[in-house]
C-alpha cells in the first residue's frame, strides 16, 4: 500500500538509445503512478513496453489500469502496440478523455494500429480496452481524485493531477508555458527575473508533492524553438516555486541532449532556485527506472 511514482520513459520526441543516454534513458514518455492497489499510467510512449514487461513479472492477475494520455503525438502513444498486458483477455484498461463524451484519445490510440501501420488490429487485442472520461475535468477513480487541464501544445495537450490522503502528484508534460507567462516582455529583457505564471494554472499545480513537467530546452536553445510546444527548464523552476511544489522532476529530455547536458541543465535549475531563496525545492532530472514514494509532509 502507499503512493508510488516510477519513470519508464523520460525522453521527448523520439527514442534515443545509446551510450550517451544511459543515465536518464532513451525511451519516450511513460510514468507509472500506483496509489494503494490502483494503477495509473501517464502516457504510452516507448517506455510503456518496459512497464508492461515489468507488470507481467510482478505476477499479479488480472491487471486493471487507467491510462491518461497527455496527447496523441507518436512519442506518447508508440509503446501501446508493444504493451503486452493488452493481449491478455483477463486484463482491463480504461482510456480517459478530458471532458464528458470525449473519446478522441481513445480513437487516436486505436488509429495507429490500422493495418497500414501495424500488423495487429486494435479490435484484435485480447484485453478489454474501454473508453471513459473525466466529465467536467474532474473524477474520483477508485478513491483517487483525478483532475485535468488544457495546456499549450499542438493538439493540444492535457496535464493531470492525482490526489489522495493529502498527497498530490501532477503530470504536466508538453506544455509551452513560456507562451503564457504574465511578464513576458520583462523576461525577454532580463531572463534572470521571476517568470510569472498565470493564476489559473498555478491553482491546478498548487501544493504538489511531486510536479513532473516538461523542461526540454535551455534558455539558450529556446529562442530558436518558440512554438515547438515545450518549455525552458528554468521556467519550470519559477513555476514550481510559485505553485509551492515540494519536488520538481524535469522530464521530456531533448533527444539531442546527452546525459552530461541533462546533468548541467539540472545544475543550472538548482542554482536558479537558490538565487530565488528556494533551496528547499527538490529538483532532479527524471531517469528511467527511478521510483519515488510520495509521503505527505509533516503537519499537513
Amino acid at each position: 500500500m502507499g503512493f508510488y511514482v516510477k519513470f519508464w520513459g523520460t525522453r521527448g520526441s523520439i527514442p534515443t538509445p545509446g551510450y550517451l543516454t544511459q543515465v536518464y534513458g532513451g525511451n519516450t514518455a511513460c510514468v507509472e503512478i500506483r496509489i494503494d492497489d490502483v494503477l495509473f499510467i501517464c502516457d504510452g510512449g516507448s517506455g510503456l513496453r518496459e512497464l508492461g514487461l515489468n507488470l507481467l513479472k510482478r505476477g499479479k492477475s488480472p491487471i486493471t489500469g487507467h491510462l491518461f494520455l497527455s496527447h496523441a503525438h507518436w512519442d506518447h502513444i508508440q509503446g501501446f502496440p508493444f504493451f503486452l498486458p493488452v493481449y491478455n483477455p483477463a486484463n482491463t484498461f480504461w482510456v480517459y478523455g478530458s471532458s464528458s463524451g470525449d473519446t478522441r484519445l481513445y480513437r487516436l490510440l486505436s488509429g495507429q494500429m490500422q493495418s497500414d501501420y501495424f500488423p495487429v488490429k486494435f479490435s484484435d487485442l485480447g484485453a478489454k480496452i474501454l473508453s471513459d472520461d473525466l466529465g467536467e475535468g474532474e473524477k474520483v477513480i477508485e478513491g483517487v481524485k483525478v483532475r485535468c487541464t488544457e495546456q499549450i501544445h499542438h493538439g493540444p495537450s492535457y496535464g493531470y493531477s492525482f490526489e489522495k490522503d493529502d498527497r498530490k502528484v501532477v503530470y504536466a508534460t508538453d506544455h509551452e508555458v513560456d507562451q503564457v507567462i504574465v511578464n513576458k516582455e520583462e523576461v525577454e529583457r532580463d531572463p534572470s527575473v521571476m517568470r510569472k505564471i498565470p493564476d489559473d494554472y498555478l491553482d491546478f499545480l498548487r501544493g504538489a508533492d511531486l510536479l513532473i513537467a516538461d523542461g526540454q530546452y535551455t534558455d539558450e536553445e529556446y529562442p530558436k524553438r518558440i512554438g515547438f510546444g515545450h518549455a525552458r527548464a528554468n521556467t519550470l523552476v519559477d513555476m514550481a516555486i510559485q505553485a509551492e511544489a515540494r519536488q520538481l522532476a524535469i522530464t521530456h529530455h531533448e533527444p539531442l541532449h546527452s546525459d552530461d547536458m541533462v546533468k548541467q541543465k539540472i545544475v543550472d535549475c538548482r542554482k536558479r532556485a537558490e538565487d530565488f531563496g528556494a533551496s528547499e525545492l527538490v529538483i532532479f532530472g527524471a531517469r528511467e527506472g527511478m521510483e519515488l514514494r510520495i509521503d505527505a509532509p509533516k503537519g499537513r
